[in-house]
């Protein structure tokens, strides 16, 4: 309670706060300090049991552990975003208090849509989350791109609201009681109503959108790549994540006694989204388009804690967040400062700015699934979350290909930084400071530590 109401309070301050505030800095130290105190509410919630302010919600929220250890990997990773993508965010045009503001109503909406358990809160935080993305991907007015794909990300996200509304009717209605509550819609283990069927294949077909697993990824490539690329960074990650977490937590709590009537649904889900992410990204030339592929190929292992749905996989869930979102966010971070978004903009980065290169090679490594990284902790737990439902190895083997197919699109950038001669003089803006690269590394040592010891996030799933 205390994340939704603070993130809420502080979008607000920072929104009337641009009327004022003239420094384009200002506002950047303010959400910083938003996110540190959010952050700090949120485990005092944990640690204490109790908000801070109390409000009966009637059930339709569940503030339990596991809930809020999401809502804190999210914080933290948004803390990371603001502290190495901070600056960016002022560049991008004159609203920098504006542009915050929307990224703390987003945060309220993600904290919404983990604790849920009534399907209209899951309804109003997907909307809180989504609208902002909308502004914000269209916040570059100058750029077609930007403006293009403000509109097909609008136009998408209508569509698939429309589709997630006509499923809980569906749901509402067919339930014995007419109740939105994700526990009470379902008793017992029957087949499942035509009408309760119809409503879950909706919500799947949306949260699917949401999440961009295929095939229903289209819009992806096209948001990503013309949304200014600090925003993406945000979506790509932070935005994503909190997507999955909700749609685990909704078919868990709402179908998981029936889950044998629709895991061959997610199984299809899954060899689509591993296959086309993959080799689509492989012939991407573009660092940022096929970034935008490859977390669609993410995606495909992420949908592996809806396959298995048992404790690994769900603990694999929350590591998989902090574990994708650190590196996206690190890697991003350095895309942002290139001048050339190519492949080829990486020629010869490891003599110009060594590094960089070195953190953007850990980044790309975790993001692999390479051994001594939290990305390869991730993977594994998805992987034996699934191999502990004990159906479908081929399944697992199919991922592991799959993964080998990301180390080959992923190496050809460290190939590039390492092993290829830069033809041009300068290929970096201007403002890497000493910061910048000391968060960089923070943020690479954070990512093998957690590959390392990946019970110092888990263990706070059971305090």
């Amino acid at each position: 309670m205390n994340a939704i109401i603070f993130t809420a309070i502080w979008g607000v301050v920072l929104m009337l706060g641009g009327a004022f505030i003239k420094s384009k800095s200002t506002p950047r130290y303010l959400a910083i300090f938003g996110i540190i105190l959010a952050l700090i509410l949120n485990c005092i919630e944990m640690n204490q049991g109790m908000p801070l302010l109390y409000v009966d919600v009637k059930d339709m929220l569940d503030f339990r552990n596991f809930n809020l250890t999401f809502i804190n990997v999210a914080f933290g990773c948004t803390l990371l975003f603001f502290l190495l993508s901070g600056r960016d965010i002022e560049k991008v045009g004159e609203h920098v208090s504006e542009y915050f503001a929307l990224l703390f109503f987003i945060l309220c909406g993600i904290t919404l849509i983990s604790t849920f358990n009534s399907l209209l809160i899951l309804f109003i935080g997907i909307e809180i989350v989504s609208i902002p993305l909308y502004i914000l991907t269209g916040s570059d007015k100058k750029n077609l791109k930007s403006n293009e794909a403000a509109l097909k990300y609008f136009l998408m996200g209508a569509f698939s609201t429309g589709i997630m509304l006509l499923g809980i009717a569906f749901l509402y209605g067919g339930s014995d009681i007419g109740t939105f509550n994700i526990h009470l819609i379902i008793s017992g283990n029957a087949p499942m109503p035509a009408m309760i069927a119809s409503g879950m294949v909706f919500l799947l077909i949306a949260m699917s959108f949401k999440v961009s697993a295929a095939p229903f990824h289209f819009w992806t490539p096209d948001v990503y790549d013309g949304a200014p690329t600090v925003f993406t960074s945000f979506m790509a990650t932070i935005v994503k994540v909190a997507a999955f977490f909700a749609f685990v937590r909704l078919f868990d709590n709402a179908f998981g006694s029936m889950h044998a009537q629709w895991q061959t649904l997610i199984i299809v889900l899954i060899v689509a989204t591993l296959l086309i992410g993959n080799l689509t990204a492989v012939f991407q030339q573009s660092v940022k388009r096929m970034l935008a592929y490859s977390s669609i190929a993410q995606a495909g292992f992420m949908l592996f804690s809806l396959f298995a749905l048992n404790a690994i996989a769900k603990e694999g869930l929350v590591l998989y967040a902090a574990a994708y979102s650190m590196a996206s966010i690190g890697i991003f971070a350095i895309l942002i400062k290139m001048k050339d978004f190519t492949i080829d903009g990486f020629n010869g980065l490891a003599k110009q700015q060594p590094l960089l290169a070195v953190t953007a090679t850990i980044f790309l490594l975790s993001l692999t699934g390479i051994p001594l990284t939290a990305g390869f902790q991730s993977k594994f737990y998805m992987l034996m979350g699934a191999v502990q439902n004990g159906h479908h190895i081929w399944l697992v083997i199919f991922a592991v290909l799959c993964a080998a197919i990301s180390a080959y699109y992923y190496f050809r950038i460290i190939q590039a930084m390492f092993f290829r001669e830069n033809k041009g003089d300068v290929m970096l803006t201007d403002d890497i400071t000493a910061t910048f690269k000391i968060l960089l590394v923070i943020t690479a040592l954070l990512i093998i530590v957690l590959g390392l010891l990946p019970g110092l996030l888990l263990n706070w799933l059971y305090f």
